[in-house]
């Protein structure tokens, strides 16, 4: 599966590292994804995003809820822990690192475990271009 099919199919898109500031990235991408597919925001320092519940790691999001896409916006050297996390969440497809974020271990990991894995590329970009 290429990226562009992985971004169209996404239904589910856990966002880590997620703003409550409209001006940064993280908020514009997570918008715009929010109108493609269901967003688990994450961020530790938020309760919410807009009107959706905001977790503080992806090991509180519940085990059954399949997530397609954990979309990080976090530095390169905060990879490992988010994986580590995927990889306890247990129903994770893909970790995708946003544009400027390259972490080849954490990848390692990922794939490993039987992740999908995608760096330094905006998802929204991708998705944009593949609709």
């Amino acid at each position: 599966m290429n990226e562009s099919e992985i971004a169209r199919s996404a239904k589910i898109i856990a966002v880590v590292g997620i703003s409550d500031k409209p001006a940064r990235s993280s908020f514009e991408v997570a918008d715009y994804l929010s109108r493609h597919a269901k967003i688990l925001p994450v961020n530790p320092n938020l309760k919410t995003w807009k009107t959706l519940h905001c977790y503080a790691s992806l090991t509180e999001v519940p085990g059954d809820v399949p997530i397609d896409i954990v979309d990080i916006f976090r530095r390169s050297e905060d990879v490992p822990a988010v994986v580590e996390d995927a990889i306890t969440h247990g129903n994770v497809k893909c970790i995708w690192m946003q544009q400027g974020i390259v972490n080849e271990e954490a990848a390692r990991r990922a794939r490993e475990s039987g992740m999908i894995v995608v760096m330094d590329a905006c998802l929204a970009v991708v998705h944009r271009l593949a609709s």
